[in-house]
C-alpha cells in the first residue's frame, strides 16, 4: 500500500522515541465557526471599551486606540500560547494550534500565523486562506504555511483499541508507521461498516492483500499482529516479512 493513499486526513508526528502520533487535521468550516466564535467575543470587548472608555476624556480616547490595537492583533496570540493553542472558539469547537511537530505553538509561532491573516484575508474574506487551506492536505492556510503551525482536533487521549477478534498474523511487507495506523484505524471501523463495503475498502489495500479471498479478514488480523496481539504459541502465523514492533 502506497504511503500516499491514506484513509483520512491525519497528520502524523513521530517522535524520536519512535512513537507515531496521528493528529486530526481540521478544516475550514470548523476554523471558520471557531473565528466567527472569537469575532463575537472580540465584538462585546470593542463595545464594552466603547461606552466605557470615553467617559475619561482624551485620555481614554487614547486607552480605548491602544486596546483596540492590543486586542485585535494580541487576542489570539494571547490565548494560543497561554491557553494550550486555544483561543475561546477553538476550545468550543475543540480546536487547537500546534506546531508541526506537535509541540505546542510558542510566541513566534502564535504571532507569525496571526499577523499573516491579513494576507489571508486578501482579496476579501480570507479568501486567499480558503483557498490555501484547501489546496494543503493539512488544511495550511498561508499564516500556518510560514509560522509552521498546523490546527488539529482535541482528542481524549486514547483508549484501548477495540479491534475485531482475527488470528494475529504479520503483514506480507513491511509497513511505515503511517501505513500501520491506517490498517489498525480501519480494522477498528470496519465493524460499524457493512461487511460487503468492509471488504470492499480492504480490497483497495492492494498489494497488502493480493490474493486473498477474504481482504477485511486478512486486514483485520494484521491490525491484530501491528497491535502486539499473538498466536497462542507466541508467534503471528503469517509468511510475510512483516516489519517488527508494533506500532504505538
Amino acid at each position: 500500500m502506497s504511503a500516499t493513499q491514506r484513509f483520512d486526513t491525519r497528520h502524523t508526528v513521530e517522535t524520536p522515541e519512535g512513537i507515531a502520533l496521528g493528529l486530526a487535521t481540521a478544516g475550514p468550516v470548523p476554523r471558520a465557526l471557531a473565528f466567527v466564535i472569537d469575532q463575537l467575543i472580540r465584538t462585546g470587548i470593542y463595545m464594552a471599551l466603547l461606552y466605557t472608555l470615553p467617559l475619561l476624556g482624551r485620555f481614554g480616547v487614547g486607552i480605548l486606540f491602544i486596546l483596540f490595537f492590543l486586542t485585535e492583533w494580541f487576542y489570539p496570540v494571547f490565548f494560543e500560547v497561554l491557553n494550550k493553542g486555544q483561543t475561546p472558539g477553538k476550545a468550543a469547537m475543540g480546536l487547537r494550534v500546534l506546531n508541526d511537530d506537535a509541540t505546542p505553538v510558542n510566541w513566534g509561532g502564535a504571532m507569525t500565523r496571526n499577523l499573516l491573516r491579513v494576507v489571508d484575508f486578501l482579496p476579501l474574506f480570507y479568501a486567499f486562506g480558503l483557498v490555501s487551506c484547501l489546496l494543503n492536505r493539512d488544511f495550511k492556510r498561508l499564516g500556518d504555511l510560514v509560522a509552521g503551525t498546523v490546527v488539529v482536533y482535541v482528542t481524549k487521549r486514547d483508549k484501548a483499541l477495540q479491534l475485531p477478534e482475527a488470528d494475529p498474523h504479520t503483514p506480507p511487507f513491511a509497513l511505515q508507521l503511517e501505513e500501520q495506523q491506517a490498517v489498525l484505524g480501519f480494522a477498528e471501523r470496519s465493524p460499524r461498516l457493512t461487511r460487503e463495503r468492509a471488504e470492499e475498502l480492504a480490497g483497495l489495500t492492494g498489494e497488502l492483500v493480493a490474493g486473498s479471498a477474504q481482504p477485511l479478514a486478512e486486514l483485520q488480523g494484521m491490525a491484530s499482529w501491528i497491535a502486539g496481539r499473538r498466536a497462542p504459541n507466541g508467534r503471528g502465523n503469517g509468511s510475510g516479512n512483516g516489519n517488527g514492533g508494533p506500532v504505538a
